[in-house]
């Protein structure tokens, strides 16, 4: 019996390119083209983090947990109202107009005003995100209800399937590609939401701690934010795909064959 051999192919093209960029940053400060006082070394960068890790590992805590939070209630606001959209037509015509025009006002704009409401605990913080993250969730599983195979519609209606029958082993099965596009974005937003919402107004958080240094020009801190931002962001990224990987088994198998 013949053994599959697994090759797992990685693509280094990213990584050399981001590398170069590395050493090109290192080069431009070591040498003086730019001043150290303007453009911190990839080095400096690396050594913030290290000196600041307590204090920036605090904060960061604060900004996931609110992102957590907020995410979580968007991303469920955001079936309930695909499902409700789905299911009456004179909804879908009154209250989908009313999320597109919501999504115009700038997140900025958004945050002091849900500051100066709900004071600078954490819950302005996720309010936003729910905000700003449940609308990409609503209008991605509404287009995916809506893509639905009317075949597999009309063979569930001819086997006298409830509603609720046909909502959950027809249309969200068939919404799930369209369901994890959408959180990509969702994911993407709630920790920009979270670190703006914090930086416009808060007590703790990687918004907060951003305003501080870079109130007192410590750049190398502030790129040091910049950093953990993104690495939280791929990391709820990775989260998004493994979940993926883990309710659509089928695609894992058409991909070892």
């Amino acid at each position: 019996m013949q053994k599959k051999q697994i090759n797992i192919k990685i693509n280094w093209a990213p990584w050399l390119v981001l590398g170069l960029c590395l050493l090109l940053w290192q080069a431009v400060v070591s040498f003086g083209i730019v001043p150290r006082f303007l453009l911190p070394a990839p080095t400096d960068v690396v050594t913030a983090l290290y000196t600041d890790r307590a204090l920036l590992l605090q904060n960061m805590w604060i900004t996931l947990t609110e992102t957590l939070i907020g995410l979580l209630v968007g991303i469920l606001l955001g079936i309930f109202l695909a499902i409700v959209m789905d299911r009456f037509e004179f909804l879908y015509r009154a209250v989908y107009p009313l999320l597109v025009i919501s999504q115009t006002v700038p997140t900025v704009a958004i945050a002091p005003i849900l500051i100066l409401w709900l004071g600078y605990g954490m819950l302005p913080k996720i309010v936003l995100i729910i905000v700003t993250t449940f609308f990409p969730v609503a209008v991605e599983m509404l287009a995916g209800f809506r893509a639905t195979d009317p075949d597999l519609l009309q063979l569930m209606a001819t086997m006298g399937a409830t509603r609720l029958k046909v909502l959950w082993f027809v249309k969200l099965p068939q919404a799930l590609d369209h369901f994890f596009a959408s959180l990509r974005i969702a994911t993407t937003y709630a920790v920009i939401s979270a670190v703006v919402a914090e930086w416009v107004g808060g007590n703790d958080g990687l918004g907060v701690y951003m305003t501080r240094v870079m109130k007192a020009y410590a750049f190398d801190k502030m790129f040091a934010v910049i950093v953990l931002i993104t690495i939280l962001s791929l990391l709820l990224m990775g989260l998004v795909n493994g979940l993926q990987r883990w309710l659509e088994p089928w695609k894992r198998a058409v991909n070892k064959q």
